[in-house]
């Protein structure tokens, strides 16, 4: 992969995907299965918790890999930009959850207490599938139409 590899996307391309919830009395119970609610088959679970109060997580975007981000507990906002059209929106339900292709740079900010975000992966871990430097993004997403 070079260094200008870098899918290109736009935040139209994010979905908000609601998971069937079975309500039984004893709790609910969502599910994700392997290249069944998502469209992509799952190599990566990876969550975040303890997040203290005013701290920003994410601050990147990925080459290739897409991701679902599920506020598994509690809340959090996430914003959502591709180089030209930026949204911010809440998560707040254990079985909805936001659906993230490759090129969407995203931050993730006010965690409430004992929040646990949950990302489910299409890739593993690679260093080298992120965009950590915003000015990096916006040369990268500039001189590509969105796909």
């Amino acid at each position: 992969m070079t260094n200008d590899s870098h899918k290109t996307s736009s935040i139209y391309g994010c979905k908000l995907i609601t998971l069937d919830k079975h309500h039984h009395k004893n709790g609910n119970l969502s599910v994700v299965e392997n290249n069944n609610q998502l469209p992509f088959a799952i190599n990566r679970v990876y969550y975040l918790y303890d997040v203290p109060g005013g701290v920003e997580r994410g601050g990147h975007s990925h080459r290739l890999c897409h991701e679902f981000i599920i506020a598994a507990s509690g809340s959090f906002d996430i914003e959502i930009d591709d180089g030209k059209n930026k949204c911010k929106m809440t998560l707040n339900r254990s079985n909805c959850g936001l659906l993230v292709p490759p090129g969407i740079w995203r931050v993730l900010n006010n965690f409430a207490s004992g929040s646990v975000c949950l990302v489910i992966a299409s890739d593993c871990y690679s260093e080298d599938d992120y965009v950590r430097d915003y000015t990096e993004f916006q040369r990268l997403t500039s001189n590509k139409s969105c796909k």
